[in-house]
C-alpha cells in the first residue's frame, strides 16, 4: 500500500511540508488521501497510536534524522522536502573521519541548527485546540441563540455558561494566534448573550459585567463586529433602564462601526427607538430613515450574524422596533399597523424564529393603541394572550411595557369604563421572568 501521488499536489500538505508541521501534514495526508491512520501509519512503518498521537500534537517529530526517515517512508517527492531536511543525510555516506573536512563541517552544523529549528517550530505550533473544536463550539454557539428567540431562557442560560466556561479555559493554554482570536471573538459572543440573558432577567448589573467583558474580547480578537453589536447591546441595556440618555451616546459609537447589514440596522433602530423614549421626534424619525437606508445596503460579511437567532436583525424584529417607536411617538394607528405585521411575519416564518418576547412586546404596543383608541373590548383580547403566557417566558422588559398600559388605564377618559377594571385585574401583579426563575450572572 501507498500514498496516492496525487496528495502530493495539495496545497493543504505542501504547506504543511514548508513548514514542518507534522501535526498538520499527517491530518492533510489523511484527508486527502481516504485512508485510515492506520493505513497511513502502515506506510511510515509506524504504529497506529502513534500517528495518532502524532496528529493530536502529544508526539511531536523534533529529530533530524527521524523526520527524515519517516518522509521517505511516506514516499515523499525530495523535491518538496524542506531544505534542511534534502541537505542532511540519515547515514554517513562511508566510515572515514571527515571531522576536519570544512564541508562535512558544514553539512553537520546545517543540521544541527536545522534540528534545533524544527524542534523550536514543533513546539510552536502545540495546540490545546483544532479546527473540529472551534467549529463545534460556533455551532453550539449558533444553536443557543437560535433556540433563544423562542426557548425558555434558563437551561439555555446554563449552556452559555458551560460554552463560555469552556472557551475561557481554552483561552487560557497555549495555541496559535489566529485560534487565540478565533476564541476570544467566540468568549466575547458568548459574554454578549449572557448579558442579553441577564437583561431578560431584570439583572442590569450582571449584564454590564458580561457586555465589558464582550468588548474587552472584542478588542483581543481584533474584531470591529463584535465591537459594534456589543456598543449597541450597551445602548439596548442603557434605554431599558433609568439612564436612557446614555443610550444614544452608545449608539452613536455602535454607529461609527457597524458593518454594512444586519448589524447596522439594528443600531439604527435601537436609536430610533431610545430617542422616542426620550421624546425626541425628529432624533427618531431621522435614525429611522438611516435604518431604511441601512436595509438597502449590501451587506458585509459580519461573522456574528451567522449565528441567527438573537445575533439577527431580520424584516419582522425591524417592524416590531418601528412599530414601537411610533407607539412612544403617540402615532397609534401606525404603530398598531405595523406591530400587526411583525407580529404576523413571525408567525408566518418558521417556529425556530418567532421571538416570543418581541411579539409580546408588538401585542402590548397594539394594546396601547387600541386604549388610545377606546377600543377597551379589544384591548383585552390581547391582554388575555399576554397573561396566558408561561412566566418562564415573560421577559423583564415585558414588565416595563405593562407599566405604560396601568398608566394609560389611570386615564380619566376610561378609568370608570367597567372594561377598564377587568384590564386593570389583568395587569395588576404580573409576574414576569425573574420573580420564578432567579438565574444570576456569575
Amino acid at each position: 500500500m501507498a500514498l496516492p501521488v496525487t496528495v502530493w499536489e495539495e496545497p493543504e500538505v505542501r504547506e504543511a511540508l514548508s513548514a514542518l508541521d507534522f501535526r498538520s501534514l499527517c491530518r492533510a495526508l489523511r484527508r486527502h488521501s481516504g485512508l485510515r491512520q492506520e493505513d497511513l501509519a502502515r506506510i511510515a512503518g509506524e504504529q497506529q497510536s502513534y500517528w495518532s498521537k502524532l496528529e493530536s500534537g502529544t508526539v511531536r517529530l523534533t529529530e533530524l534524522p527521524r523526520a527524515i526517515a519517516f518522509l521517505e517512508a511516506l514516499g515523499t517527492p525530495a523535491e518538496l522536502a524542506p531544505l534542511p531536511l534534502r541537505a542532511s543525510p540519515t547515514r554517513a555516506p562511508h566510515t572515514t573521519d571527515n571531522s576536519t573536512d570544512p564541508h562535512i563541517t558544514g553539512l553537520r552544523l546545517a543540521a544541527e541548527a536545522a534540528s534545533s529549528s524544527l524542534a523550536f517550530t514543533e513546539q510552536a505550533m502545540l495546540s490545546n485546540v483544532d479546527d473540529d473544536e472551534l467549529e463545534f463550539l460556533s455551532m453550539e454557539i449558533g444553536r443557543i441563540a437560535t433556540a433563544y428567540v423562542h426557548a425558555r431562557l434558563t437551561p439555555l442560560f446554563q449552556d452559555l455558561v458551560t460554552v463560555r466556561d469552556r472557551i475561557f479555559g481554552l483561552i487560557q493554554g497555549r495555541q496559535r494566534p489566529s485560534q487565540t482570536r478565533d476564541l476570544f471573538m467566540l468568549a466575547g459572543t458568548t459574554c454578549l448573550l449572557l448579558a442579553h440573558a441577564s437583561q431578560n432577567l431584570g439583572d442590569e448589573r450582571s449584564a454590564l459585567a458580561q457586555v465589558r467583558t464582550a468588548w474587552a474580547c472584542a478588542g483581543q480578537a481584533d474584531h470591529t463586529g463584535l465591537r459594534a453589536w456589543t456598543r449597541g447591546t450597551y445602548a439596548l441595556i442603557a434605554e431599558w433602564s433609568p439612564r436612557a440618555r446614555m443610550a444614544l451616546k452608545f449608539a452613536e459609537e455602535a454607529a461609527a462601526l457597524a458593518p454594512a447589514g444586519e448589524s447596522r440596522i439594528r443600531i439604527a433602530a435601537i436609536e430610533a427607538r431610545t430617542a422616542a423614549r426620550l421624546g425626541d421626534r425628529a432624533r427618531a424619525l431621522a435614525s429611522l430613515d438611516r435604518m431604511y437606508t441601512a436595509r438597502e445596503e449590501s451587506p458585509v460579511h459580519d461573522e456574528l450574524t451567522q449565528f441567527g437567532g438573537l445575533l439577527s436583525f431580520p424584516a419582522a424584529k425591524q417592524k416590531y422596533y418601528t412599530g414601537s417607536v411610533y407607539s412612544l411617538l403617540g402615532d397609534h394607528a401606525r404603530a398598531e399597523q405595523l406591530s400587526g405585521e411583525a407580529i404576523r411575519e413571525y408567525a408566518a416564518g418558521p417556529p425556530e424564529e418567532r421571538s416570543y418576547g418581541d411579539e409580546s412586546l408588538a401585542r402590548v404596543d397594539i394594546i396601547t393603541a387600541r386604549l388610545a383608541q377606546g377600543e377597551l373590548a379589544q384591548a383585552a383580547e390581547l391582554m388575555e394572550e399576554i397573561v396566558s403566557m408561561p412566566t418562564g417566558l415573560r421577559i423583564r422588559q415585558l414588565g416595563n411595557g405593562l407599566g405604560r398600559v396601568e398608566a394609560m388605564l389611570r386615564s380619566p377618559a376610561i378609568a370608570r369604563n367597567p372594561a377598564t377594571r377587568e384590564l386593570a385585574e389583568l395587569t395588576r401583579g404580573y409576574e414576569v421572568m425573574a420573580a420564578h426563575d432567579p438565574v444570576r450572572s456569575p
